[in-house]
């Protein structure tokens, strides 16, 4: 109260502005129900010795590196081209608001090998726990997500594989901490675009047990990273990725320039930029003539499709909380905005498709690998992100348009979702492929019937087994064109099945059974000439049980 001169249209009770909390300052952790939910089954026995350190990491989210992250967003990373003799350094400066969010984040990383270790010995599962480390994570700064984890995997798995001993070891020193220190970049996308390897014009040449890689890069997160994934082209034409560090086998600087930083819509934590190489020494991450490194690569791409879905997820559940932490204090027409029914209504809607974002999100990160699964997670949590975050703005009114506010970054962060790791179009070609390649579809329904308990969503798993078939038989462009409704119906199942499998968990008193019955009837059920407008307002009649138990505050 002290912060601020008080005037005399101040006085009056509707401007007691100490009631609009919102989601920072807050653990997140413990106002998370959904979350407990979810690690009471995935930890088991190991949950007792979890929880505190969840109820940390809550303090911490919420808290420190939610404050950092406003912060940065106001002053992002930026470069410094050149000494003051006029020598090219590429130097990316990053922030001191990040640089802490960093430090305590990398002292209370559930992903560091450490940390993984300590948790199967006290039977907690580690997939489990790092899933929850990053949903968190990605409440409070997606940018900061995508800055930690963006290829550190693929750095460490394909050099193991790969590179020479002495190249090895040094991949091991820098991410001695786990694939999250921050310290891996992957540059795939030319100005030509990122998806058509066959329009790439990088190169490579071999020298030695290395290669010289000259090429120029138009779109590279965590530009300020120590280990770069590169797609170069080989001499006989083939493209293969490549490791280049930022120095030399001899310590001296590699042959890697940042031309500038982008000027980004949203993410502006993570540092991305228009990278050159110039001769830059670098490892070829695949067996010659095998194509394997490529091979993983994909492989590991879909890795982080996933981490990109929990990104979504993340804009998505911070957009939920906001919206109902404003919407309990705005007053309009004489009581709160939450006690009103078309806003009860959105609010419902909100809570059942976070929740179902969550349950294909956290299946895919800790369930069973099916193919198909990143490309139809992604798909779905992404543009929920940006579907949420826009809903959020829309129930802040006026407030939510404005910078000072926290939705307005939500929707410029969540936009970038549905592009990296591929957009919408291209995770629909993925799907393609895996169905005509993999016969993935096989173990993909063969889950949703496991999953699903109602009648009705048995009802459309058959009817999607059968629009599987039906498409199998179209004419090939026809067949492409139908592959977005047809990856549309197959999450729309997905989430259907695992919400009714989370119901049968039997952990939350029937209430995951009223979330599944509202999607259900949302995504699947035949509404009829009345649109559903004559339905049951279950959404209404239980309202306050849909929201005790997504928010707790």
């Amino acid at each position: 109260m002290g912060r601020y001169l008080v005037e005399p249209f101040d006085r009056s009770d509707r401007y007691a502005t100490e009631r609009y909390q919102g989601a920072a300052g807050r653990n997140w952790w413990a106002c998370d129900p959904t979350l407990h939910l979810l690690m009471w089954r995935h930890l088991g026995e190991g949950f007792a010795w979890a929880e505190p350190h969840l109820d940390r990491l809550g303090a911490l989210m919420g808290g420190l590196v939610a404050e950092c992250a406003e912060e940065t967003d106001r002053h992002p990373p930026r470069l410094e081209k050149y000494d003051k003799w006029g020598r090219d350094v590429s130097q990316v400066v990053m922030p001191p608001s990040f640089q802490a969010a960093r430090q305590a984040l990398m002292e209370d990383n559930f992903t560091a090998p450490s940390f993984a270790e300590e948790a199967r010995a006290h039977g907690a599962d580690p997939a489990a726990l790092a899933a929850a480390w990053t949903y968190l994570l990605d409440q409070a700064d997606i940018g900061m997500g995508c800055a930690l984890g963006t290829g550190g995997d693929m750095v460490v798995q394909l050099a193991e594989k790969h590179a020479p001993p002495d190249v090895r070891d040094r991949v091991r020193e820098i991410f001695a901490n786990g694939f999250y220190s921050g310290e891996a970049a992957q540059m795939f996308t030319e100005r030509t675009g990122g998806s058509d390897l066959a329009a790439l014009e990088a190169a490579a040449v071999p020298s030695g047990d290395s290669w010289l890689l000259s090429g120029f890069k138009w779109f590279a997160s965590n530009a300020n990273g120590s280990a770069f994934v590169v797609l170069a082209r080989l001499p006989e034409g083939a493209v293969a990725p490549f490791l280049v560090l930022w120095k030399r086998r001899d310590g001296s600087r590699n042959g890697v320039r940042i031309r500038r930083l982008k000027d980004k819509l949203g993410t502006r934590s993570v540092a991305s930029a228009e990278v050159e190489f110039t001769d830059a020494e670098a490892f070829l991450l695949a067996g010659q003539g095998s194509g394997s490194g490529l091979g993983t690569m994909m492989k590991l791409t879909n890795s982080s499709r996933l981490g990109v879905a929990m990104m979504g997820l993340g804009v998505a559940r911070r957009a939920l909380v906001e919206s109902i932490c404003y919407a309990r204090a705005r007053e309009a027409f004489g009581r709160p905005l939450i006690d009103q029914p078309l806003m009860r209504r959105k609010l419902a809607e909100l809570v059942v498709e976070v929740e179902a974002a969550q349950a294909l999100v956290f299946d895919g990160h800790a369930g069973p690998r099916l193919r198909l699964a990143p490309a139809l997670i992604k798909l779905r949590a992404a543009r929920l992100g940006v579907t949420a975050a826009s809903d959020a703005i829309e129930i802040h009114g006026g407030n939510g348009y404005i910078e000072q506010w926290p939705v307005a970054r939500l929707l410029r962060d969540a936009q970038v979702n549905p592009i990296w790791e591929g957009g919408d179009n291209i995770l629909c070609l993925d799907a393609r492929r895996a169905m005509a390649k993999e016969q993935a579809h096989v173990p993909f329904l063969d889950r949703l019937r496991a999953a699903a308990t109602s009648d009705l969503v048995h009802a459309r798993i058959d009817d999607l087994a059968k629009a599987i078939t039906a498409w199998s038989a179209l004419d090939a462009a026809v067949a492409e064109a139908r592959l977005y409704p047809l990856a549309q119906f197959m999450a729309d199942v997905y989430a259907a099945a695992l919400l009714e499998e989370q119901a049968g968990w039997g952990l939350d008193d029937g209430r995951k059974a009223l979330v599944a019955r509202l999607y259900a009837r949302a995504h699947l059920a035949e509404h009829g000439p009345l649109r559903g407008i004559d339905g049951a307002g279950e959404e209404l009649e239980f309202f306050d049980d849909l929201l005790e138990g997504a928010v707790a505050l």
